[in-house]
């Protein structure tokens, strides 16, 4: 029995010591630890779930249809959203409520949707969106890629994140001075400010939430 116990001893001990011997990628000589095979590494990975989680949950919460609808992929804070929403005002939300998750520094919107409300309006809207998603990219104080524009029945929708006050009146300027804009809405948010349904930060700091303006 003494010796039965033993070996079982020796045999846990070798086992927890395998669990810590890194993984050593074949052919490279290169050693990369358990968990850490990802581009991103661990923080990332984990940051990249908890964006997943968190967005899953808010378009849960606000539209059963959105959740069922669309799919999500996020890869080291950039968001993936595809699939398809019954109408144009919830293609909107979905993306917006991507860009309410800390982390996020990107979304790629590919979401369709089943109602167009028409081929003129949506060629009209298309054409917008794509006017002044151009016009940012060619300015040098705006980093486009933090930003997504949507255009519903002439309602130009602004969601991302601007670096500073200059880089924000200069996205809703264009915005404003666009052919067939009749409204201009934005979400974006000042980097550092809280999205809206978040909880502010626990280091002390103070950040005013964000509000829709236009």
């Amino acid at each position: 029995m003494k010796n039965a116990v033993t070996f079982i001893s020796a045999v846990l001990a070798v086992l927890s010591i395998s669990a810590c011997v890194p993984v050593v990628a074949a052919g490279a000589g290169a050693e990369v630890g358990v968990g850490a095979a990802s581009e991103g590494g661990i923080k990332g990975d984990f940051t990249d779930k908890a964006i997943y989680i968190r967005i899953t949950d808010l378009w849960t919460k606000s539209s059963l249809k959105m959740y069922s609808g669309l799919t999500l992929d996020v890869t080291e804070g950039r968001v993936l959203v595809a699939g398809t929403v019954p109408n144009a005002d919830m293609r909107v939300e979905a993306v917006r409520l991507a860009w309410q998750v800390g982390g996020v520094r990107q979304v790629i919107n590919e979401i369709r949707v089943e109602d167009g409300g028409g081929v003129g309006g949506y060629m009209t809207d298309t054409w917008v969106s794509g006017n002044i998603k151009t016009r940012m990219l060619l300015d040098k104080y705006v980093q486009s890629i933090n930003y997504n524009i949507d255009c519903v029945n002439g309602t130009v929708y602004i969601m991302g994140v601007a670096e500073d006050q200059k880089e924000m009146d200069t996205v809703l300027d264009i915005a404003r001075n666009t052919k067939y804009v009749k409204n201009v809405v934005s979400y974006a948010r000042l980097r550092g400010e809280t999205p809206q349904g978040l909880l502010p930060p626990t280091n002390g700091e103070t950040e005013k939430p964000l509000a829709p303006h236009g």
